[in-house]
């Protein structure tokens, strides 16, 4: 009897703490604006008509999914790597974007300012003093105060973002966040996803809108059709003022022309659902822009094996019809310090 007295004791004293815990993570939970100003100048730079310029897109894993990584959320066993891997990547991240500091605009996906995963390192004010000649901007996409999963080795505290980093001074930055969640409590240890948008002025008195995006990955389809959604007015509404457009990112979605079919028939992971984008998504005379010949992306469900581990084409670009592409190819690292690869991107505005 008193054994079964001192389990009941024990039972409850769990579920208090489990209540407390869902307590205190919905009081502390990050609830962003739909739509908050980061920067604003009287004084912006105009992005001209016809001359070239240079982007690259890369979600760098938050320094943290290098080539021995597998990740518990895609069907691995492992939670973070070590320190010194972090450093390594960061390093490694560091000198290519010092390499390809004559471009005009970069976005980054999946920088953190303040997590355990990458030991609490701030990435941000690592690259803003690695690439002193650009601006750069942060959109915070994931504050959790601790996230409890996996129970045995949890995630922890997680601060992390976009970041859109350029040579020219822009009029504005705001951040928008993407409509739709995970249903509760599971919302509050997930990263509430947004859009950063860059606006320029331009040479004939238009805008270049220039969007740092990251779309839902561990969901079966319906919270990015929410955020594709949403994308979509917002950027044929800024055609429609005759403004250019372009945005990049990681979508977790191929390219409508890209079929990977096999790939999610034959999943290794439950989690992440690979589904193309819908051909009719947007008009016809809109353009998809990526590199055919290059995976940009690996999947996490074990360590990296050429040739075996699955790549897909899930980072890419998108721009409006009053764009020209001049020149697009992903840069083949292998998949050594990243899991994802970047795009480099030359275009101008018609």
């Amino acid at each position: 009897m008193k054994f079964l007295k001192l389990i009941f004791k024990i039972f409850l004293l769990i579920v208090i703490c489990i209540v407390l815990f869902i307590i205190y993570s919905s009081i502390f939970d990050y609830k962003p604006k739909s739509q908050q100003t980061i920067y604003k100048s009287d004084y912006p730079d105009s992005i001209e008509i016809s001359k070239n310029y240079d982007l690259m897109i890369w979600n760098i894993g938050y320094c943290g999914l290098s080539a021995d990584m597998d990740f518990f959320y895609d069907g691995g066993e492992q939670v973070r790597t070590s320190k010194e891997n972090v450093l390594t990547n960061l390093k490694f991240i560091k000198s290519i974007l010092k390499k390809n500091d004559s471009l005009d605009f970069i976005l980054l996906q999946e920088v953190d300012i303040n997590s355990k995963r990458s030991y609490h390192i701030n990435e941000l004010e690592c690259f803003k003093l690695n690439l002193p000649c650009f601006r750069g901007f942060f959109g915070k996409n994931y504050d959790v105060k601790f996230v409890p999963s996996p129970i045995i080795k949890p995630l922890g505290k997680v601060k992390s973002g976009l970041l859109s980093m350029s040579r020219s001074n822009p009029k504005s930055v705001t951040r928008y966040s993407f409509p739709g969640n995970y249903s509760w409590p599971v919302r509050l240890f997930m990263s509430d996803r947004c859009f950063l948008v860059k606006r320029f002025a331009t040479k004939n008195k238009k805008e270049f809108i220039l969007i740092n995006t990251h779309y839902s990955a561990y969901d079966d389809g319906t919270l990015k059709k929410q955020q594709m959604d949403y994308l979509k007015k917002f950027i044929i509404e800024e055609y429609e003022k005759g403004n250019y457009v372009i945005v990049g990112g990681d979508w977790n979605q191929n390219p409508p022309d890209v079929d990977y079919s096999e790939i999610k028939e034959n999943s290794p992971t439950k989690r992440f659902v690979l589904n193309p984008i819908n051909k009719d998504y947007l008009p016809k005379d809109w353009t998809w822009v990526y590199d055919p010949s290059t995976p940009t992306n690996r999947y996490l469900n074990a360590p990296y094996e050429k040739g075996k581990t699955i790549t897909p084409i899930i980072d890419f670009y998108l721009m409006s019809p009053n764009i020209k592409c001049q020149f697009v190819k992903t840069i083949d690292f292998d998949f050594l310090n990243t899991d994802h690869q970047p795009i480099m991107y030359s275009f101008n505005l018609e």
